[in-house]
């Protein structure tokens, strides 16, 4: 896995920014960051760019997509939370929310965040784990302006963003209800991975090649149940086999049941 890839380069998008860039490059360990207005004509081939709507991961040149970035309170992550069906989601089956139940939850491969966002609209507490630095960094930036917002205040105060291995952090902290995980493995170039999203984590982390030994740590860690999200057909994390599944359209989640939520 990397936490950083070649090439990378912290930048702020005008010049009022370059103070707020300065003390992430630093944070981060990376060169001191520059002031890049245009990013098509960038020798960088990715930025973490400082823009005055957020921090974000934009790849550069001039067919470049659009950026990468952590944000709760507009698009489909705010549709989700207003029109997403509420307990009746499979993801909030899959943890275990129903009736007056919320377990405690640990995310132990928080990625952008958004399967935390939901648990918490859902009433959870829980606990976001991030081993990438670069991906920490949007994710406590997009946390930190949700929680400038009325709106989804009450939402993000439910969930702790914490940075690290967790395989090593689980041992750590406050044993949770439920350890949530959702892995990066090799897919097919024709998969649905090759979304931009997708390929920038791709370029970020790499696959999550320790998969089985963080099931085997959220089994030793978890009081109640482990939930493994993968994609419908993906073949089973190595290991222990989970109690029964809960399948979708396009995914399914894999529940190892270890005892009964209260």
């Amino acid at each position: 896995m990397l936490d950083l890839v070649d090439g990378i380069q912290i930048a702020a998008s005008d010049k009022p920014l370059l103070d707020q860039a300065t003390l992430l490059a630093k944070k981060l360990g990376l060169a001191p960051a520059l002031v890049i207005s245009d990013v098509s004509r960038c020798a960088y081939p990715l930025l973490l760019y400082v823009t005055y709507d957020g921090v974000k991961l934009q790849t550069t040149g001039k067919k470049a997509p659009g950026p990468v970035w952590v944000d709760f309170l507009s698009g489909a992550v705010a549709h989700r939370r207003k029109f997403g069906g509420g307990a009746g989601q499979m993801i909030a089956k899959a943890v275990g929310v129903k009736g007056s139940i919320r377990p405690t939850i640990l995310d132990a491969t928080a990625g952008l965040g958004r399967d935390s966002f939901v648990l918490a609209t859902l009433g959870c507490q829980v606990s976001m784990i991030e081993r990438s630095p670069i991906i920490h960094a949007l994710l406590e930036d997009g946390l930190s302006r949700a929680m400038a917002d009325d709106e989804v205040y009450d939402v993000c105060s439910k969930m702790k963003l914490l940075q690290g291995n967790s395989i090593e952090l689980l041992h750590s902290i406050e044993p949770p209800q439920v350890v949530y995980v959702d892995p990066m493995f090799p897919h097919a170039e024709k998969s649905a991975l090759v979304k931009k999203e997708m390929r920038i984590f791709r370029d970020i982390v790499g696959d999550d090649e320790d998969s089985s030994a963080l099931l085997e740590a959220a089994l030793d860690v978890a009081s109640a149940r482990v939930v493994v999200k993968r994609a419908r057909k993906a073949p089973l994390i190595e290991g222990r086999a989970p109690s029964y599944q809960l399948e979708g359209k396009s995914s399914r989640y894999d529940i190892y049941a270890l005892a009964k939520l209260t």
